[in-house]
């Protein structure tokens, strides 16, 4: 593993149009590419609108195979740019089985892994559960010429299990594609509230595992569907921190493509003197595995 590695993180708009999102992604990757980049994440379901405002059959055909036509897109700019993408779909995997899925591409082209979202929300304008089947790949990172990446998507940055379960397979960065906003509808204090939550959770996995994390988040208003809700502010601020929870680079509320460098060396000397792996209980832990402990 090289001692630093520059990353992007793709931080665009989505129209109803399909190619129009994916000729933004990859405009996004060439331009990072300019910059140095060896390793460039996109956002969640990037080449559409965030379709689960609404549940509607018919969104059903926004599906992709993998491999496919989007697929090849990608695999053909990572050989060419000879970097590593992460990549998001909605996976059609087979007759009315579907998944919310991030594909890793190796800098030869080569699909080096995939990873299917594990956890599924259903709250109101999130309606994910009616398109997306849980993953059934688990927590397992995927090795690529950048290192041990332990991609995760949108809900699953949640939850610390997720996060630890990469690290002690031993994930070398921690990858969040993302689509969170706001009602519009919300007060200033409640819509700041909850991005400091969401950036405040994943710096946390950064610091319990000593990993940088890495997160692309979509950005700009996706109305609700035939005007029955104020839709979503997808909020952006994309970021990059280090081992220690530390800000290295976040974007702004706008389409940018977030550029910065990781010293790749850091997590050995932050888990030597955070030696959280150290100390785990394990021997305690059992009652993990349990929805909830009741008396």
């Amino acid at each position: 593993m090289t001692q630093t590695l520059t990353v992007a993180l793709v931080q665009q708009t989505c129209s109803k149009e399909h190619k129009e999102n994916l000729a933004t992604s990859v405009q996004g990757i060439l331009h990072a590419a300019e910059q140095g980049a060896k390793l460039v994440l996109l956002q969640e379901l990037h080449s559409s609108l965030y379709f689960c405002q609404q549940e509607d059959v018919a969104n059903f055909d926004l599906g992709e195979t993998i491999p496919g036509q989007s697929t090849e897109i990608f695999s053909t700019l990572a050989r060419e740019l000879k970097l590593v993408i992460v990549a998001s779909l909605f996976e059609h995997r087979a007759k009315g089985l579907y998944h919310n899925t991030a594909v890793v591409f190796e800098n030869d082209g080569t699909i080096a892994g995939i990873y299917r979202k594990m956890h599924i929300p259903d709250d109101p304008g999130f309606y994910e559960k009616f398109y997306f089947t849980p993953g059934d790949l688990g927590f397992t990172p995927i090795t690529t010429s950048v290192g041990k990446l332990g991609v995760l998507i949108c809900w699953d940055q949640w939850y610390p299990e997720a996060a630890r379960l990469m690290a002690l397979q031993g994930a070398d960065l921690l990858l969040y594609p993302t689509a969170i906003g706001w009602d519009p509808n919300d007060g200033d204090a409640e819509k700041s509230r909850q991005r400091d939550a969401w950036m405040t959770i994943q710096r946390a996995h950064a610091i319990a595992n000593g990993l940088p994390v890495l997160v692309s988040n979509r950005v700009g208003h996706e109305t609700g569907p035939a005007g029955a809700s104020a839709g979503i502010q997808f909020w952006g601020h994309s970021f990059v921190a280090g081992p220690q929870g530390e800000i290295l680079a976040q974007a702004a509320h706008d389409p940018s493509v977030l550029v910065t460098t990781i010293d790749m060396q850091r997590t050995e000397a932050v888990r030597r003197i955070w030696p959280f792996l150290r100390d785990r209980r394990i021997d305690a832990y059992a009652g993990l595995n349990k929805r909830y402990l009741d008396d």
